[in-house]
């Protein structure tokens, strides 16, 4: 990315491009390796431990990468990490059950998980060379949270409910982690974090509905297409907080194999929604996946500034749309691989060109 916007991909991009490409290539490598000389772990499952009418009893550990580098730039939302724990079914407390079960957001045959999630996103300009305030540009920002929720899954539906709290401003740390990074790639170091929002307390409600397979079609003409499966997931959602509230619906179509196992990989807030939740009835499942999605904004601290002080502050557009892709595969019921990729449309009224970037991420049941 130059220093112009009209040059938007810079020369120091290329030990990026690498970096992430050698990331990418090492997944698809092991998702695309023969099941005999997959990793133990990947190889081995409990016969028994799938079963549908038996509670799964797995703990799911999810890590999610992303960033705008897979889109070839570095600009808006740049990056984001998050680290995420599903328990077992089960696992909830009987207060938080019974309370779950009351209210019309969950139904009454879901199975409850508790899910807790440790998570930063990166927000920067275009121009991140440039010390002085770029006024008509978005702000640096950083979020730092935790979260914890509730996932119901009845065979057909997920529901998602989730608080998350942070920090918004200097004590995200999203300075240092972005500067360092550049640093170990040998990149332009960001010299505009003087001007990031200042320090806010954020909390957000995140919920999300989304229902499986209500159009559903096997392919059988064909052996070797047999176990081939296409379905359409609409989702309605929304947001409440300080840092994000809006409200968003959409739907995601994917073909492949093992459909069931899951609703989606998970992609960090706010996105099309996926989820931590993967239980896989074959050892090799595999889909392609296309979605979209429109959100109607009402508030984005990342755009709006602070919310109790003066700071910068952008113009945003109240509707925003995201364009996504992707590839997901499931190996030895154990582990789930997904690349996606992401199209953004303009978020804010100087902003002069739609986003994108992609996500990473890796799911572990055990």
């Amino acid at each position: 990315m130059g220093s112009s916007a009209m040059n938007p991909i810079r020369e120091y991009d290329a030990p990026r491009r690498r970096f992430y490409g050698l990331v990418l290539a090492g997944l698809i490598a092991l998702a695309l390796a023969p099941a005999t000389s997959l990793p133990a772990f990947a190889q081995e499952s409990d016969p028994e431990e799938n079963e549908p009418d038996k509670p799964d009893e797995s703990w799911i550990i999810s890590l999610q990468f992303s960033n705008d580098m897979f889109g070839g730039s570095d600009r808006h939302f740049t990056h984001g990490t998050r680290f995420s724990a599903l328990s077992p079914e089960g696992h909830v407390p009987d207060f938080i059950e019974s309370a779950a079960k009351a209210l019309p957001l969950f139904p009454e045959d879901g199975n409850l998980r508790v899910s807790y999630s440790l998570g930063q996103d990166i927000f920067t300009p275009e121009r991140i060379e440039e010390r002085d305030l770029i006024e008509d540009d978005r702000p640096y920002a950083g979020w730092l949270y935790g979260g914890i929720g509730l996932v119901s899954e009845n065979g057909s539906r997920l529901d998602q409910l989730e608080l998350n709290v942070g920090i918004v401003g200097p004590a995200s740390l999203a300075e240092q982690v972005q500067t360092e990074w550049h640093r170990l790639l040998d990149i332009t170091t960001p010299e505009g974090w003087d001007n990031q929002l200042e320090n806010e307390p954020g909390i957000v409600l995140y919920y999300e509905r989304k229902w499986r397979n209500l159009w559903k079609t096997e392919v059988t003409d064909l052996e070797i297409l047999d176990e081939l499966a296409f379905d359409v997931t609409p989702h309605l959602g929304g947001a409440l907080g300080n840092v994000y509230t809006y409200g968003a619906g959409g739907l995601t179509l994917r073909i492949g194999e093992d459909l069931p196992s899951d609703y989606g990989p998970p992609k960090l807030r706010p996105n099309l929604p996926g989820s931590d939740y993967f239980r896989p009835d074959d050892a090799i499942g595999w889909y392609l996946f296309a979605g979209v999605e429109g959100r109607l904004v009402l508030q984005n601290i990342f755009l709006d500034g602070n919310t109790f002080e003066d700071s910068h502050s952008v113009d945003k557009r109240p509707l925003v749309g995201d364009l996504q892709a992707g590839l997901a595969i499931t190996l030895g019921k154990r582990v789930r691989l997904a690349y996606t990729h992401l199209w953004r449309t303009e978020e804010f009224r100087e902003q002069d060109a739609p986003d994108q970037f992609g996500t990473l991420s890796m799911s572990v049941r055990f």
